[in-house]
Formats: C-alpha cells, sequence, structure tokens
C-alpha cells in the first residue's frame, strides 16, 4: 500500500525538517559540544575529513571525543536518528516513485485532486528537506562526532554513517543532484504539472477581471441565490496559490528537461515567475526563486535561454512596466478582497441559511484572502529595491483579517446549517440504493468493492437524528479511502476514448468512427431494475459521449469539405473574365509578332493544366482531400439513426450542424472587408465564389444521404439578415456599411459622381487616387449580384439605413429653416425687391450646407432607385430562365443563389405580421 506511505510519509518530512532545522540553527538548543572549546580541534578535524574519519591516524585531534564518548553518544543520539530518519524518507520516496512510474498512474488535478495534490507535495516537501539539509553547517560535525564515539565504544563504525555521510556528501550541491534523480519521473512530473494548466491561470487572476466577473458577490445573479455553488472541480477552487508556485517552480527546477521540449511546460513556469519573488521552504524560511533558478540554469548546457526568461519576470516583478509589477497586482487585489469580504459578511448575517448552497463562496474567500495574506507576508521583509516599496506595506490588513476572522466565526456559528444541508441530500438515498449505483457504475476488483462498501455505509450511518444528538462526524477515514480509490482506478485507462482518437488519425479507420457513437445506445443495457438511480447518470454518460464522438466527426468531415469547396473556389475564379485580358493580349501580340517572351521567362499556366497528368500514380492534394472525404462520408452509411435511451440521434445532422457554422463563416470571409481602409470584395465576384462553393457541395449528396439545397437555404437566408442565428455580422450588414461608409460618403462629398447615362457612380479625377473603382461597385453587373447575394430582406435592410440617412438630412435642413425663419419671411415678402433681397440674402445663416445636405438626399435617392432597380432585373431574369425546359431546378439553385432564397421566402408562413411588412 504505496498510497499509505505516501501520506505518512509526507507528513512525518515536516516534523523532520523543522525538528533538523531548529536543532542545528537556533543557538539556544544547538548541541553544547559545538561551544565548548576542547571540542573545536576535533570539529575542525573531522569537518575537514568528513566522511574519512581515521580515529587512529587523528587520536591527538580526537582525543576529547574519546574522554567523553558516552556522554556524546547520549547527547547526540536523538540528532544521529533524526538524520537516519531524513536518509530512511529518501529511500521511502525513491520507492514511492519507481512504484507510480511503474503503474503508469495518471495525474489530473481536476479529476483526481487527492492523489495528484499528494503526489505533488511529496515531490516539492522532499526537495525542500534535501535542500533544508543541505544548509545545516553542523550535520557533517554532529554525525562524525557521533561515529567516532560509537566506533570508540564499540570499536568499529555505526552501520548507517557509510550511507549517511555519502548522502550529505551527494546532497552538497542539492538541486543539481535533485535534477538527476528526478530524470526518470519527468513524465509523471510534467503530467501532473501541466494539469494546474486548468487551474492556475484561472486562479491567478488580476483584480480588475474579478471586478468584472463579480467573484465571490452573491446579489450578482438574485435569481440564482438559492442554487448550489459547485463546479466540477470544487477543491480545485480553494486549492492555496502558494502550493501551486511551489509546485511549478519546484518541480520544474527538478524536472527542467520539459522547459525546452514542451511550450506550456514554459509558459506555466514564466506565469509563476511573475508572480512574486519568493517562496515558502518552510515556515518563515523563504526562497529566491529568481536567484536560484538563474544560477542553476547557468550551470547546466542547453538552458542559456532560459537565462533570460528569467530576468525578464523578475523586472516585471518589481519594476512597473506597462502597467504591471507583482507589488502593485497584489495591492489591487488586497482592496477588492476586502469590499467583496465586506459584502459576503453582510448578506450572510442577513441570511446565515445562504451557507448551506453557498458554503464554496466562503471557502474561495478564505482561500483568496490567505493567498494574499501569505504573499505579503513573504515579501515585507525582503522589501527588493523598487521605485514603489509602498507596494509592499498595507495599512489596511487590520481590515481584511477582521473580515476574515468573521467569515470563520460566521462558519463556526452555523455549521449545524451547512451540515444539515448537506445531509439531506444524502438523506435520499439509502444504502442498498447507494450500493446499487457504485456496483452498476464500475466493474470492480475486490479491494475496490470493500472500499465502495465502506463508502456506503458510512454516508448511511450520517443522518440528521445523529446531527441533532449533537454527535461529531469522524470522516478521517473517509477522506484517506477516497484518495486510496483515486489511486486504484487510476490504473484504469480511459481505453474509449483513446481509442476513438487512434482511430480517427488513421486514414483507412475513417469510414468505422461512427461504430463509436453507435456502441454508446448499447449502455442502456447495463441499466437494472433494482438500480433505478443510476439510469439518469448513466444516461448523461452515454449521451455526453456519443455527441462528442459524433462531433468529432462531423468536424473533421466539415473541413474536408470546405477545403474541397475551397480548391474548387480558386480554380473557379482563374476562369473569371477579369482575366481574360492578359490572355487576349498575350495572343494578339503574338499574332502580331510583337514583344515576345524571353527565353527565361516561364509561361503562365492555363486553368485547366491541374487536370492534365501523364501517371494516375501522381496523386494531388485534391485527391488526398477527396479520399478523406469519400472514407469519412462512407462512415455515415453505417446507420442512418439510432436511439441513446430514448434519443433518437441523426449522424447527419452533426455535419448539416457543423456546414451550417463554418460555410456562414466562409462567407462573411470571402468579402474580406476591412473596416479601417473601407475594402470589401466586388460584389459579382463574391457571388461567383458562392456558385463555386454551392456546385461543390452539391457533390457532397454524392457521398452521403445529406440535403444541401436545406443546408444552401438556410445559410443564405442568414446572411440576408443583419445577423445570424449565432450573433454574427453577415454580408447583408457588411455591404450595407460599405455602401454607406465607403461609397456615398465619398460620393458626398463629389469625389464620386453619380452618372445617369452609365447608370452607376463614377470616380472624380482628383490629385489622391481612390482606393476602389466605383462603378465596379454600382454598376448594373454588381447590383445584380448584390441583390443575388442579399436578397429582398437584405436590399430591405439597406433600404431602412438609406432612408435613416435621408430623415437625418432632412431634420437638418428643418434646423436651418428654423433659425432662418424671420429672414425666409422678409424674403418671401420681398421677392419682387432685387435690393432687399440681396440684403436679406446675405443675413442668412448656414446657407452653404443646403445644397450639401440636399445633395446627399440626391445621392441616396438615386443609389436606393438603382438597387431597386436591380431588384426587379433579377427577378425577371430568372423568371425568363425559369421557363426553358432544358434547365432542371438543381441546375437553377446552381447558377442562381437567389432561386434557392427566394424560394425560402415562399416558405415562411403568411401569416407572420413581420413577413407580410417585409
Amino acid at each position: 500500500m504505496f498510497l499509505d506511505g505516501l501520506a505518512f510519509w509526507v507528513f512525518m518530512l515536516y516534523i523532520y525538517v523543522i525538528y533538523l532545522f531548529q536543532l542545528c540553527t537556533d543557538p539556544k538548543r544547538r548541541p553544547p559540544y559545538f561551544t565548548d572549546k576542547s571540542m573545536e580541534s576535533a570539529t575542525k578535524y573531522i569537518n575537514r575529513k568528513f566522511p574519512n574519519v581515521d580515529i587512529r591516524g587523528g587520536s591527538q585531534h580526537l582525543s576529547s571525543i574519546q574522554k567523553q564518548k558516552s556522554a556524546i553518544l547520549e547527547g547526540l543520539h536523538s540528532y544521529y536518528e533524526s538524520f537516519i530518519d531524513v536518509m530512511e524518507f529518501r529511500d521511502h520516496v525513491y520507492e514511492l516513485l519507481n512504484t507510480i512510474d511503474a503503474s503508469q498512474c495518471y495525474f489530473n488535478i481536476g479529476v483526481n485532486f487527492d492523489f495528484t495534490k499528494n503526489y505533488l507535495d511529496l515531490i516539492v516537501t522532499y526537495a525542500s528537506v534535501i535542500y533544508m539539509l543541505s544548509r545545516m553547517d553542523d550535520k557533517k560535525a554532529i554525525v562524525g562526532m557521533y561515529n567516532c564515539a560509537y566506533e570508540f565504544s564499540n570499536g568499529n563504525s555505526d552501520p548507517s554513517f557509510p550511507r549517511l555521510g555519502q548522502m550529505f556528501i551527494e546532497y552538497d550541491h542539492p538541486w543539481k543532484k535533485l535534477s538527476e534523480e528526478f530524470g526518470p519521473h519527468t513524465k509523471s512530473v510534467t503530467e501532473a504539472l501541466l494539469s494546474l494548466l486548468m487551474v492556475y491561470p484561472r486562479r491567478n487572476l488580476s483584480a480588475d477581471q474579478w471586478r468584472n466577473a463579480q467573484l465571490l458577490s452573491l446579489l450578482a445573479s438574485p435569481a440564482a441565490m438559492l442554487s448550489p455553488a459547485c463546479c466540477d472541480t470544487m477543491a480545485c477552487e480553494y486549492l492555496s496559490l502558494e502550493a501551486m508556485e511551489r509546485w511549478i517552480l519546484i518541480g520544474f527546477l527538478l524536472c527542467h528537461s520539459s522547459l525546452n521540449t514542451n511550450a506550456n511546460s514554459q509558459n506555466l513556469w514564466k506565469m509563476a515567475l511573475r508572480n512574486g519573488l519568493y517562496i515558502t521552504v518552510i515556515r518563515d524560511e523563504v526562497l529566491n526563486i529568481h536567484k536560484l533558478s538563474e544560477d542553476f540554469f547557468d550551470s547546466l548546457k542547453g538552458y542559456s535561454k532560459r537565462i533570460p526568461d528569467i530576468k525578464e519576470c523578475k523586472e516585471l516583478n518589481v519594476h512597473l512596466s506597462h502597467g504591471f509589477s507583482s507589488g502593485a497586482v497584489r495591492r489591487e487585489k488586497r482592496n477588492f478582497l476586502r469590499n467583496a469580504l465586506k459584502e459576503l459578511i453582510k448578506v450572510l448575517e442577513d441570511e446565515p441559511a445562504l451557507l448551506g448552497p453557498k458554503a464554496l463562496f466562503v471557502f474561495m474567500a478564505l482561500s483568496f484572502s490567505r493567498d494574499e495574506v501569505l504573499w505579503l507576508v513573504r515579501h515585507a521583509e525582503n522589501i527588493p529595491k523598487t521605485k514603489t516599496p509602498e507596494d509592499y506595506a498595507d495599512s489596511q490588513m487590520a481590515e481584511l483579517f477582521y473580515y476574515m476572522e468573521k467569515l470563520r466565526t460566521l462558519l463556526a456559528q452555523h455549521r449545524y446549517v451547512i451540515q444539515r444541508y448537506h445531509l439531506q441530500y444524502l438523506s435520499q438515498y439509502d444504502a442498498l440504493v447507494l450500493n446499487d449505483i457504485i456496483q452498476g457504475m464500475y466493474v470492480c476488483p475486490e479491494e475496490e468493492s470493500v472500499l465502495m462498501s465502506s463508502f456506503v455505509s458510512t454516508l448511511s450511518a450520517m443522518s440528521l437524528k445523529h446531527l441533532d444528538a449533537g454527535e461529531e462526524f469522524d470522516l478521517k477515514p473517509f477522506r484517506l479511502d477516497w484518495l486510496r480509490l483515486q489511486v486504484w482506478l487510476n490504473f484504469h485507462t480511459r481505453v474509449f476514448e483513446k481509442l476513438f482518437s487512434q482511430s480517427s488519425e488513421d486514414v483507412s479507420m475513417q469510414r468505422y468512427l461512427t461504430a463509436f457513437p453507435v456502441i454508446c445506445s448499447h449502455f442502456s443495457q447495463c441499466l437494472h431494475p433494482l438500480c433505478p438511480e443510476e439510469a439518469e447518470d448513466i444516461e448523461n454518460r452515454s449521451l455526453k459521449m456519443s455527441v462528442n464522438f459524433l462531433e468529432e466527426i462531423s468536424r473533421q468531415t466539415c473541413m474536408v469539405v470546405l477545403e474541397i469547396c475551397a480548391e474548387q473556389c480558386n480554380l473557379h475564379e482563374k476562369l473569371l473574365p477579369k482575366h481574360s485580358a492578359e490572355t487576349i493580349s498575350t495572343a494578339r501580340n503574338k499574332k502580331l509578332k510583337k514583344s515576345l517572351p524571353k527565353k527565361g521567362d516561364v509561361p503562365k499556366e492555363k486553368p485547366g493544366t491541374e487536370s492534365l497528368r501523364k501517371d494516375r500514380v501522381i496523386v494531388t492534394n485534391l485527391d488526398k482531400m477527396h479520399q478523406a472525404l469519400t472514407e469519412l462520408c462512407a462512415s455515415y452509411s453505417i446507420c442512418a439513426d439510432f436511439t441513446v435511451f430514448q434519443h433518437i440521434i441523426v449522424p447527419a445532422e452533426f455535419l448539416f450542424s457543423q456546414l451550417e457554422i463554418r460555410l456562414n463563416k466562409v462567407i462573411v470571409q470571402m468579402a474580406n472587408y476591412n473596416q479601417s481602409t473601407h475594402e470589401i470584395a466586388r460584389p459579382s465576384d463574391l457571388l461567383a465564389g458562392i456558385q463555386a462553393y454551392v456546385t461543390s457541395l452539391h457533390s457532397l449528396s454524392c457521398y452521403t444521404n445529406i440535403d444541401v439545397t436545406r443546408l444552401v437555404k438556410s445559410v443564405l437566408l442568414q446572411q440576408t439578415q443583419p445577423l445570424d442565428s449565432y450573433g454574427a455580422q453577415t454580408i447583408t450588414t457588411l455591404y450595407t456599411n460599405w455602401f454607406l461608409e465607403g461609397l456615398l460618403r465619398q460620393a458626398s462629398s463629389a469625389l464620386i459622381v453619380h452618372c445617369p447615362t452609365k447608370q452607376c457612380f463614377v470616380n472624380q479625377n482628383t490629385e489622391n487616387e481612390q482606393s476602389f473603382h466605383a462603378e465596379e461597385y454600382s454598376d448594373i453587373c454588381g447590383l445584380r449580384s448584390l441583390a443575388e447575394l442579399i436578397g429582398p430582406f437584405g436590399l430591405k435592410f439597406l433600404n431602412e439605413n438609406l432612408m435613416w440617412h435621408i430623415i437625418s438630412q432632412v431634420g437638418e435642413l428643418k434646423k436651418l429653416v428654423s433659425d432662418n425663419m424671420d429672414v425666409l419671411v422678409q424674403m418671401r415678402a420681398n421677392y419682387d425687391n432685387p435690393e432687399a433681397m440681396s440684403d436679406l440674402q446675405k443675413k442668412l445663416t448656414g446657407s452653404e450646407n443646403v445644397l450639401k445636405r440636399m445633395t446627399i438626399v440626391g445621392v441616396i435617392l438615386s443609389f436606393r432607385s438603382m438597387i431597386q432597380d436591380a431588384l426587379e432585373e433579377v427577378n425577371v431574369s430568372i423568371y425568363i430562365v425559369e421557363q426553358s425546359p432544358f434547365l432542371s431546378q438543381d441546375m437553377l439553385e446552381m447558377c442562381f443563389p437567389y432561386v434557392l432564397l427566394r424560394n425560402s421566402y415562399r416558405e415562411i408562413p403568411v401569416d407572420s405580421s413581420e413577413t407580410r411588412g417585409k
């Protein structure tokens, strides 16, 4: 039972560290032989010759020991035995670490909290013991003097002395030796430390982040005030931040190779280095971690890059850089905690019953406050050279201490409330049902079955009657058994998920991936009528696992589909008319024999050359993607649907959902809208790209049974609204913003003018060249493409924004008229008097803005008329094409996405008032 040894030796280790260090460093408790002048010669000789102390060759130096050998043996016996205990502790640690590595344990602070915490505590405490041992100056003299006295009395050396002396020599440079010892255990230690990535960054937040999240506030969400505060990592929420930093910084000193090979390890290590200058070794003994780390890595080869990292983190700790220094951050945290604890206390004093569901808030508040107090204590006596020493002092600590004590008092006063609240849940389950639930969830070996039976009996014995009688509940054995169970279960690997992960990486196995979620439909066979309570838990597990598998399959399939569509879109883009000019020019020059290409020039490849292959063995990237798509889509043919606990699951719908989400994002990305430079793709180019995507998507129905038409309808219909179903901006919003802010704003400034002859807007000849050609966006082709892209709903949204701008301009004109009302009335009365009119005209204010605002209104109305004409032309064109007997509905939908939109409008219920308005 190495776990029992783990808990026992971690506890005993603290005792030995405190005891030994106090004995060897406290002048009052120091052995009297080291203050006796007659022993000076013997002490110097032992320290010089240690561990090879020859009592015969050094008899002249050791005569004083021979005279007092009995007293020395008696006086130093407890010291000597304590050092032997440390040596035996080291042996036990070796054994435990080797056993853990051989067992391939899974360390995760969020899953196996007690096991992982004790494992990290063991490592850090062991390193602390060895470090403190190296700092004891008298250890060699104590052990050597005792052994000399023992040899004078017994004629031979003490059996433990050679190993003890060797241990002292090995640990003269403790961190180097420790890192060598932990080399074989790097994988396990790193795994345990990296599990802190889900806890430490979340706990190591700034006061502003706490404030924005309304941390520890019961008033932030009044509706959930009675709901229990719980999460999947309860114990991690009040885990000591100082303990985590000690694990990280000492752990990566011991297993430093991970810092050069794993980016996550390096990021976690830097994060801890930036959070303070000192860590606690034991009690008031602190370690200057930056100096230690710098000196240690400087002595190793291949770690020169870590030295600048350490110096940078130290500078960030000490000096205010980019608004950051550890002292300033901690000061703000203490200020926040004072207010947060004050509010929490007021609420709990008013409603003590909230201590039941919100006990976690109290534990978190005490834990966070403890972390800040300990940080200040560590650094207050070791203030670095800084321009802001006030960050390392706090005159308001008394207030924080008061609130902490107040919370502790509330917990003690109302412990009955907390116990009763949680016992009410336990009382809902009797022993037999609890036992059946546990036995049904796990296939238990005999040892685990005994532990679970013990859990059931312990929990069943706890009742409200015992609580009302004032009996104390002793849960120490329960906690130890729970820790032991974590270790035992940690020998069981997560086979199902691991197998799925391995299969998904093998292309030849992808066609069978749907078998994993289908297997989840058989988990209902594990239920038993005598154990009804386990049904909900097994059902949730089965559904969650099935959904996770299908989401991963659909994610991979969607990624391949969209990569194929993107490749086809690139090929289609080469065939657009805008690329024909260069080809025509080259052919014409060749015919006229003008400027023939040089011999070194590489001729430009024509569209379609990618399909010419001399050897079919040559596999292109597109071939690989089609093969992957074939394999993935074949997995959907395993079954059209299956049932998991009365839930009908359709695998193809997961693919549909993923494609819908990704396709919306792709269309918006294809628009290439840049708000800062007012750049956006031409509507005609975007329409051509979407047509290429739609054409490629229709080929997906050849691989698997999925309704591509419904998919495209859903996506395009969402793009006609300002926001899609997930709240993201659509091309309707992007083009509306661009036409208003890019084109029409410049038209109102006369940089762009409306040309009725060409029925479009054109650029004016100015010194500053415009970033776009207005006619490419506002000609008949561009506006018809826009009408096909965003449809009537999108154009209605655009029209509403246009009318809003017109209304604002009319409002400004009314203000001008109101401001000049008196003058205008006089001008009306003197209309036939030129001289009076000339004088009155000079009295008008803001007259230069009238023409400008009227111009803006005229420009907007002209553009509004143009987009309405474009929509009507699209309707007429599609109607004419629809009359052709040679085009099927599928061909129409691929050629005209607007057909899909129009059909979607028809499917909307006509009794909707919103639809009638549109």
